[in-house]
Formats: structure tokens, C-alpha cells, sequence
């Protein structure tokens, strides 16, 4: 019922959970750096997708939350103890992820819950932990806490106090920056059935009234498609000036191609795909990626190389290397390895495993992590939105080193972190 079961020693990961990956021992501890930590573990229960079509970046999320493990014990736990990481594999399948949080809770009766790598698989998991009255930190999930307004939960997602239209927003900005130049009228739109994607698409049908654009198709499609270029060859008929996508990692690979196959002819191209950003997407798709912009969270730019980010990621792709994981591990693992900082750092800073107490820390706090200072404001999102828009240029092959330290993506929006210009018009783009 709940997927196979991972050892729940910190550090081990099963070859089962991704499609033959090697167990992965993290580094050695380190008896100078201090006092080991002692009594019973403090348990930090989760489920992740390690297998299905989230587990591109599942397995990479995990990765680094066992490196935060490892690193907390070797400082000496979490109020003296160590600290255990409880996880189960659900698939990617939102109807496991209630039973899942049900037995963590009930059966293993985990200290701490955090969510798994994205909405579609966090959102069946909060009433039951709004049940336990456990405090929540949602890692990647869109705006899963609008319903409920429950004051324990806190989403590690850096899209601010409006969620579903901050994520689209740098695309749009970029539309209207171009819209007379280009002659930017009429957009298409194609979403993916599930809970993410109309979440971000309800946001840029705001976006798209405020840029004066006339929509020629919006349609949903079910998160089971297989086969996309009917989708594309739809969307072509009404000769768009964009196209938008609101697409998860499987989709994502499926349209790109069926775009290519088709050939797409559009001017500005392709909204908020999930997916592209993971470094075995890119390599899968290499130069297919080019003329494409949509949004990322986290690239190893000058301006975004936080403290210790760097030094984290060198002990991530070490311990990545070979394993079936993302190699560079740009997208989720800095998030992921800060969606357990500030947990940790609430637990010691409330000095107590109580719910309340914990939640109230993090409310009135700003943590220092390794992508930068989080602070939390209403819903439990970021005070302030950090998002970027990004164009994939000059990709040449599907070499792992075409990506590295954020090479082939280049910032478009916001201006803090402009890197380049957007290449348009889409169609004149050399795949």
C-alpha cells in the first residue's frame, strides 16, 4: 500500500528506489567537530517520489536531505540526539501519499514531518498532518496551503505571497517587453490536469489579461497523455504569437519532442515547464531546449552563490557521481537540503520538539540557509517572491558539461540577476 520501504538508517539508500541506483554512503563523521549525539533518534518523516515520473527530482532531493543528516549528527544532532530520517516511496502517486503520512504518524509516530518533492504529491499529505496538528514544511509545492490557511505549515518555494501568478510572472514581463517589436497578440495555452499546473496556469490567466493578450486556446490535458503532438498540432491550428505551457517533468519531455517533431511555429515559447530545469531532462533534450523560456529557482550565478552553497553542492556531486541521481543537482538539492535547515534550526531555536513552539519559531524568524536568508509571511509562503525567467541558448549537444555551472540557461528576468537577452522569434531558433 505504501510502496517499498527505505532503511530508515541515515545514509542508505536502497538500489531499488531508482531503477538500479547504487546504495549511497555519505562522508565519515568526524569525532573532532563535536560531541556525538546521544539518546533516542528525533525522527523526520517523509514520503518522495523515487520512482515514477517525479522521481527525476525526487532522488536528488532525498540526496541532499541525508547529506543534512549526516552533517547535523556530525554536529551534534538536534537537542543533543540524533537525528533519523523515516521515508517511504510513493510513487509519485498522490493517492499513497495519504496513508503514507498516516502510518508515519500513527505506526512509526515520526517527531517531524516534511513533505515530499512537489505539489501534486504534497497536497493529498496536509489534511492529514492538519489531523495530527504537526507543524509542515512543504518543499516545492504551489500554493497547497490557499484552502486551508493552517498556521503550522511553511512551503520552501520562493514564489511569495502570490504564488500562481509570481511563477509565470518574468514570462510575461518578457511578452511585454517584446510585444510591439514582435507583434505579440494572441496566446495558447495547454495545462496539465493536476494540481500544480492549474494552480500556475490560474496565475497566468491573470498575467494574461494584464498583458492584453487574446487567448485562441486554453485546454486541459490528463496527466496520463502519452502521445503530445495532437496537443501541439491543436494549439499550431490557431497560429498563436505564444505559447504557454503549464507541463510536470514526464509531459514536459513529451511536448518538447512532439514540438520539434511538428515544428512549432510561434514567437515566444514556452511558459512554466517543470522539468527542463533538471540536469537528465537536459541532457535528454540538448539542443531541442533552445529558444525555450521558463522559469528556475537556483543557478550557480555569481550573484546567487549564497554561503556555503557551493561547498554543499561539491559534497552533493560527489556523492551523486555515478548513482543514477542528478549529477549537478542545481534545481531541488540546495532546496531541499534548506527546507531541513530551517526545521532544524526552529527545533534548536524553539528548544523543544513541541508543534507550536516550532511553528512559532519559524513564523518570527529569518533563517540563514544555503540558498540565502527564508523568511515566511502569510500562508506560510516567502515573505518576499525569488524567482528567475530563463531562456535555454546555444546548446550545442547533450553533454552534462553544456549545463554546468548554469551554462545553456540564461537569466532573462529579474534585472538583478539579468544575465542576457532573450532570442527571438522561437521558429527562427536552430534546435
Amino acid at each position: 500500500m505504501f510502496g517499498r520501504r527505505k532503511r530508515e538508517r541515515v545514509g542508505i539508500w536502497p538500489a531499488a528506489a531508482v531503477g538500479g541506483a547504487i546504495a549511497i554512503t555519505l562522508s565519515s563523521f568526524n569525532p573532532a567537530m563535536a560531541e556525538s549525539p546521544a539518546g533516542a533518534p528525533i525522527t523526520i518523516g517523509f514520503s518522495m517520489p523515487l520512482t515514477g515520473g517525479l522521481a527525476v527530482n525526487g532522488t536528488s532531493g532525498l540526496l541532499a536531505m541525508q547529506i543534512w543528516a549526516e552533517d547535523t549528527n556530525n554536529k551534534g544532532g538536534l537537542l543533543g540526539r540524533p537525528v533519523k530520517l523515516v521515508y517511504y516511496d510513493d510513487q509519485t502517486n498522490p493517492s499513497l501519499v495519504p496513508g503514507i503520512y498516516t502510518k508515519l504518524l500513527d505506526v512509526d509516530k515520526v517527531d517531524l514531518v516534511v513533505s515530499a518533492y512537489g505539489t501534486n504529491v504534497t497536497a493529498p499529505a496536509l489534511p492529514v498532518v492538519i489531523q495530527h496538528n504537526k507543524t509542515f514544511m512543504g518543499l516545492f509545492a504551489m500554493d497547497v496551503n490557499e484552502e486551508f490557511h493552517y498556521p503550522r505549515y511553511f512551503s520552501m518555494l520562493p514564489v511569495g505571497p502570490d504564488p500562481r501568478a509570481a511563477i509565470s510572472e518574468g514570462f510575461f514581463e518578457i511578452i511585454k517587453a517584446n510585444k510591439d517589436k514582435l507583434g505579440l497578440k494572441t496566446i495558447a495555452l495547454a495545462v496539465d490536469d493536476g494540481e500544480a499546473t492549474r494552480n500556475t496556469a490560474d496565475g497566468a490567466r491573470a498575467n494574461v489579461k494584464k498583458a492584453g493578450l487574446n487567448v485562441v486556446y486554453d485546454k486541459t490535458y490528463p496527466p496520463t497523455t502519452t502521445d503530445f503532438t495532437p496537443i501541439i498540432r491543436a494549439m499550431q491550428a490557431t497560429n498563436p504569437d505564444i505559447v504557454y505551457i503549464a507541463s510536470y517533468p514526464p509531459d514536459s519531455v513529451g511536448l518538447i519532442r512532439a514540438m520539434h517533431e511538428i515544428g512549432l511555429n510561434t514567437k515566444v515559447c514556452c511558459g512554466t515547464m517543470t522539468g527542463p530545469q533538471s540536469t537528465s531532462i537536459k541532457t535528454s533534450l540538448g539542443p531541442m531546449l533552445n529558444g525555450i523560456i521558463t522559469f528556475d529557482f537556483w543557478l550557480p550565478a555569481p550573484t546567487l552563490r549564497f554561503p556555503g552553497v557551493m561547498e554543499f553542492l561539491q559534497r552533493y556531486q560527489e556523492q551523486a557521481a555515478g548513482k543514477g541521481v542528478d549529477p549537478l543537482g542545481y534545481y531541488l538539492a540546495p532546496w531541499a537540503y534548506a527546507d531541513l535547515q530551517v526545521l532544524g534550526d526552529a527545533v534548536e531555536g524553539a528548544k523543544s520538539l513541541d508543534q507550536d513552539k516550532i511553528a512559532d519559531y519559524i513564523r518570527t524568524h529569518t533563517f540563514k540557509t544555503v540558498i540565502g536568508d527564508v523568511e515566511f509571511g502569510e500562508k506560510g509562503e516567502w515573505k518576499k517572491a525569488r524567482l528567475m525567467t530563463i531562456q535555454f541558448q546555444n546548446i550545442a549537444s547533450t553533454s552534462v558539461d553544456d549545463f554546468r555551472d548554469g551554462k545553456g540557461e540564461v537569466v532573462l528576468w529579474p534585472d538583478q540577476y539579468k544575465a542576457g537577452e532573450p532570442i527571438l522569434p522561437y521558429s527562427s531558433i536552430k534546435h
